[in-house]
């Protein structure tokens, strides 16, 4: 089927444009320049930049820069973009022009050509114009930063919420684990008890931290450049312009922002883009470590060791009848291996900036995006599907932990270290427990007290494992 195009210029000249199409002749070209990756702009980019044409209409309406039928326009298409009535006129891959200039035309370009129609025009007459009315007094420069930082907060509550009911659940397992009393593990070797509860204690404290810590980053990314259009300087814009966006941008999303104290540094450095990404990075480590705990204490059922039994959501195999994988671990610890490696791509971005600009800003804001629907997609289906139906398996927790012959540890106190290594080979040789072979070892008189010449009484070798097992109580969630 033939498709019917539309012709329009540009300073470089004439180019056929899908004659439906939204987007203009600028957009075109970006997309015959980069067909790379096949991925188009996440939501939160899209909304973002309709959000701030829409405030730059509004403001210069205000200000008496921009008439009133324009203005109206202007403001319903961008209206109808952050909605997502057209998503699917975002064409421009990822990995394109420097500094994002083919996103920001883009969006220039679907907004004045909608608020063309709505004026009664045609595609591509650009009653309203792209450059001249919809990015008045706006540079992609200041528009794109303004835009991450704005996309980011968008979806901030969102990934907090994902975050803190995952360490809430964590946090109820350690309540319903704690009378489980097992063995502890150093070097993946065998060590001294603990509890359950402990374990899943820990976990879930962990995970608070790292909601503090993606709190905390959040905050820089709230200073907005907006109004430094090319270079930090406002050239073309009102001196009022940049103080009204920041307050007309926060009534529009509902976030605190704030002015930037300077709106050269504001358009020069990426570190509040990030030191945000690398929030997340310390939280995909914290999350690939608990992943992996997981799969390690659920290993077997017969082979490993069995001391949680996950959610069966799916079999295990193709070829193995009646076997079941932790799927949910095994996805979260891809989904935070992609965070990881996105975070390394925001820091080599945000370091290759020149001068008065970091042209690698279109990448930076596509990794963030990624990184927060990924972290929230990950982390909703890990918290629902495994970790509140998880069950622990006490019979084989608390069997480890009575062949776990480092309960000597407990006896150091009484019979010294190097008695104690003695008696764990003498256990381990004869395949007894520890607890055994000391009670047997004192009622014969054969354990010396190593700092009193005398001998460790039956008593004190029981009292002795007795205490150890009350260390491990409390202290499982706070």
């Amino acid at each position: 089927m033939e498709v019917a195009y539309r012709i329009e210029r540009d300073s470089l000249g004439e180019l056929q444009v899908p004659a439906d199409a939204l987007y203009g002749v600028q957009t075109q070209r970006a997309v015959l320049n980069f067909p790379i990756s096949g991925l188009r702009p996440w939501r939160a980019f899209i909304w973002s930049m309709a959000t701030i044409k829409r405030a730059a209409a509004e403001v210069h309406r205000d200000l008496g820069m921009l008439d009133e039928e324009r203005a109206q326009a202007i403001i319903q298409a961008a209206e109808e973009v952050r909605q997502g009535k057209w998503d699917d006129q975002f064409v421009v891959d990822p990995f394109q022009a420097g500094a994002g200039t083919s996103h920001n035309m883009n969006t220039n370009e679907v907004i004045a050509n909608r608020a063309t129609q709505i004026l009664g025009g045609k595609l591509g007459e650009y009653r309203v114009h792209p450059n001249d009315h919809v990015n008045m007094a706006q540079s992609t420069n200041d528009t794109i930063p303004t835009a991450i930082r704005l996309g980011v907060l968008w979806r901030l509550d969102e990934l907090l919420e994902a975050v803190g009911n995952l360490a809430q659940a964590l946090k109820e397992k350690a309540v319903e684990f704690d009378p489980i009393v097992k063995s502890g593990r150093t070097h993946l070797q065998d060590a001294v008890p603990v509890r359950l509860g402990q374990e899943f204690g820990a976990y879930a404290k962990a995970v608070e931290r790292d909601a503090e810590r993606i709190r905390r980053s959040a905050e820089g990314l709230r200073r907005l450049g907006i109004g430094g259009t090319a270079t930090g300087t406002g050239l073309n814009a009102h001196p009022e312009y940049h103080e009204r966006m920041v307050r007309r941008l926060s009534e529009l999303t509902g976030l605190t922002l704030y002015t930037s104290d300077n709106l050269f540094e504001s358009m020069q450095a990426m570190a509040d883009a990030a030191d945000f990404s690398a929030s997340l990075r310390t939280l995909a480590i914290t999350l690939t470590l608990i992943a992996n705990d997981i799969r390690l204490l659920s290993s077997g059922p017969s082979t490993g060791l069995d001391e949680i039994r996950l959610p069966a959501v799916q079999p295990g195999s193709s070829i193995m009848p009646g076997k079941v994988n932790p799927v949910l671990a095994e996805m979260l610890n891809m989904a935070m291996f992609h965070i990881q490696g996105n975070d390394l791509a925001v820091s080599l971005a945000s370091q290759a900036g020149q001068l008065e600009l970091n042209v690698m800003m279109p990448i930076i804001a596509h990794n963030l995006f990624e990184m927060m629907q990924v972290a929230i997609g990950s982390i909703n289906a890990f918290t629902e599907k495994l970790v509140r139906g998880m069950q622990a398996n006490r019979e084989k927790a608390e069997g480890w932990l009575e062949k776990n012959a480092i309960v000597v540890t407990a006896l150091n106190p009484l019979i010294g270290y190097a008695a104690g290594a003695k008696l764990v080979k003498e256990a381990l040789a004869a395949d007894r427990t520890v607890r055994q072979v000391a009670m047997e070892k004192a009622a014969a008189g054969e354990l010396k007290h190593r700092d009193e010449d005398r001998p460790v009484t039956v008593a004190e070798v029981e009292q002795a494992l007795s205490d150890m097992r009350c260390l491990t109580e409390g202290g499982i969630v706070g």
